[in-house]
């Protein structure tokens, strides 16, 4: 799995990489004089460029998670018995240190309730909600690579994931709703890259996630590492408007430090359609719709997103 997933990031380098005639027929030495647009971004897929030295954005976005069932260790769809949602509020502030550093911080508010639940640890218990903050996530990016006619803009990544999430003294009453964040510290390395080909902005995350050993519930855990790929695509079609596609994946992989994890292998693959409105320099908003496509061992989910970015 891990040689697939190399081959397949070499492919996409190679896609964003390669020289050649945009998508309206011109050459990419005459779009250098034609920089890219300005726009919010995808909804799942992070960015590549820095945002600038001393300029500061908020962008908040609010995710509703609407349960369909289960995906099962085989990859087949089954019941969740019950009815699961969780309304998520990342809040996004990135600031930039200096014209190729970015600093981003990632508060989540999370609203989990649940309908008509059936579940054999919390026998009689039909709903439950709870709410509360998720798990604070602190990122350096560093472009260390520009766009230029050939080659696309190359940022490394590097993040720390703190368990500020409730995990401890769960009530079985709750019907797992108060389970809010991993119980783990974490730390993320990786690549953005990104490509402007008029009229189509191309984007590419390839991440690796290194969790430490949590307690959750009175229970030690090591989760898996974490391999997260993520492609997006958005079709410019005026100054404001812009049409956007994604496909998003998380897979699993083995520990690179600490004990083997004994948790079951976890996987998902989704996509996006969404549609953006980018106002002016200060404002901008998007809204579009995450399917998850397959995956084992994970609920899966019909997701609405809807964000707004404002520059200062």
């Amino acid at each position: 799995m891990r040689s697939r997933l190399l081959f397949l990031s070499l492919v996409i380098c190679g896609i964003l990489a390669a020289p050649g005639t945009s998508l309206t027929g011109k050459t990419a030495s005459a779009e250098e004089a034609e920089p890219p647009p300005s726009t919010i971004g995808p909804l799942i897929t992070d960015t590549a460029v820095p945002i600038g030295q001393g300029n500061f954005s908020i962008q908040p976005f609010w995710q509703l998670f609407v349960d369909g069932g289960r995906f099962s260790p085989n990859w087949r769809r089954v019941s969740s018995n019950g009815d699961f949602y969780s309304l998520q509020v990342p809040v996004q502030f990135n600031y930039g240190l200096t014209p190729n550093l970015e600093l981003l911080l990632i508060i989540p508010y999370i609203h989990n309730w649940a309908r008509n639940a059936n579940l054999p640890a919390s026998p009689g218990v039909r709903s439950a909600d709870f709410d509360g903050l998720g798990d604070i996530n602190l990122y350096l990016k560093h472009r260390f690579l520009e766009e230029t006619a050939s080659l696309p803009t190359c940022t490394a990544l590097a993040g720390f994931g703190f368990p500020t999430g409730h995990h401890r003294h769960l009530n079985p009453a709750n019907l797992g709703m108060d389970l809010m964040g991993s119980g783990a510290y974490t730390f993320t390395g990786g690549l953005n890259l990104s490509k402007w080909y008029r009229p189509v902005y191309l984007y590419a995350n390839l991440w690796y996630t290194v969790p430490t050993t949590a307690t959750v519930a009175g229970n030690q855990i090591h989760d898996r590492d974490l391999v997260t790929l993520n492609l997006a695509a958005e079709w410019v079609l005026t100054r404001q408007w812009a049409l956007l596609g994604e496909f998003y994946s998380n897979w699993p992989a083995g520990n690179l430090v600490g004990p083997r994890s004994q948790q079951p292998s976890r996987a998902v693959l989704g996509i996006v359609a969404g549609l953006e409105y980018n106002m002016n320099e200060t404002w901008s908003f998007a809204g579009g719709l995450a399917v998850d496509l397959a995956g084992k061992n994970t609920p899966y989910h019909y997701s609405p997103i809807l964000t707004c970015k404002y520059n200062f």
